[in-house]
């Protein structure tokens, strides 16, 4: 049987949604991604979430049954860090609008993370999740911007998954900003590409599938950069926002759950109505999408 997995050489993988859901483990997906027969999958774990720093990630991951050390966790912290280096002189002045975590990524790159300034504005604002972010925080990056600091977004997910629903997420506090400053921000996590390219490089393979449950991050991202993904329907996009999406957010495989990974593909649709049809009678299976119109494959 030629399974799903055993046609990449590494799993690059979306957490929040596809793995668990706040605090939660998402049901069977732990045993979903352990190791299976011959299958030898580099797993890399690719987050959009900037709230907690890699070390973190891995031992939460590690505390839910996946298997994750530091090496393996690549965030958007990271890729925003990485950005604002490429940009920045070293000792530059960064305002962070987000987590400890994240000021230690920009830290970690040479740069000055500070929360508040006085009569010299920074040279950057980096902002990423914080459920403590308030109204004077907005308002300090807000007088940055206004005086041409560069603006740096981990990403910019609406929505947040936890296990009492969709919570806002970082886009809806960039979105406020961006309201406060008339200005947009560049983005480093998902679907842009620096946070895809820091996963890449991780891996040290190109021959890689990306998994994730929103066809707005995950599944752009992935078609962005040419490599073909799985979205699961276990977080925030649905079957019905597959059907209607345009092609650049239309991914190459689809399943219920992580299961799929472990089995052989259902052969394609003849029509995007048939997909739903397809996962009730082969549960379990992922089903490969037909992307009509579509110049991304």
């Amino acid at each position: 049987m030629d399974r799903l997995r055993d046609q990449y050489d590494a799993l690059l993988l979306d957490l929040d949604g596809t793995l668990y859901r706040g605090p939660e483990v998402i049901e069977g997906a732990p045993k979903a991604l352990a190791p299976n027969g011959d299958s030898a999958q580099r797993l890399v774990y690719v987050t959009n979430n900037a709230a907690r720093g890699p070390g973190a990630v891995a031992h939460h991951l590690d505390e839910l049954g996946y298997p994750a050390t530091t090496a393996d966790v690549v965030t958007s912290a990271q890729a925003a860090a990485r950005m604002l280096a490429e940009r920045l002189s070293p000792g530059d002045r960064v305002l962070v609008v987000g987590t400890d975590d994240l000021a230690a990524e920009v830290k970690a790159v040479g740069l000055d993370p500070i929360r508040r300034f006085g009569d010299t504005p920074p040279a950057a604002v980096v902002q990423g999740h914080s459920p403590a972010t308030a109204w004077p925080d907005l308002a300090e990056a807000a007088y940055a911007l206004r005086a041409d600091a560069l603006w740096i977004a981990a990403n910019t997910d609406r929505t947040l998954p936890n296990e009492r629903g969709l919570a806002p997420g970082n886009g809806s506090m960039v979105a406020a900003l961006a309201t406060a400053s008339d200005r947009e921000p560049l983005v480093a996590g998902k679907p842009y590409a620096p946070l895809m390219e820091n996963a890449i490089e991780r891996a040290g393979t190109r021959r890689a599938l990306v998994v994730g449950d929103r066809l707005d991050t995950d599944i752009e991202g992935a078609n962005g950069l040419g490599l073909d993904s799985l979205l699961v329907l276990t977080g925030v996009s649905t079957l019905d926002e597959v059907i209607s999406a345009p092609a650049a957010r239309i991914p190459t495989y689809i399943a219920a759950t992580l299961d799929a990974l472990n089995d052989a593909v259902v052969a394609e649709p003849a029509a995007p109505a048939d997909i739903a049809d397809l996962l009730r009678q082969y549960p379990g299976r992922a089903v490969r999408v037909r992307a009509v119109d579509s110049e991304i494959r």
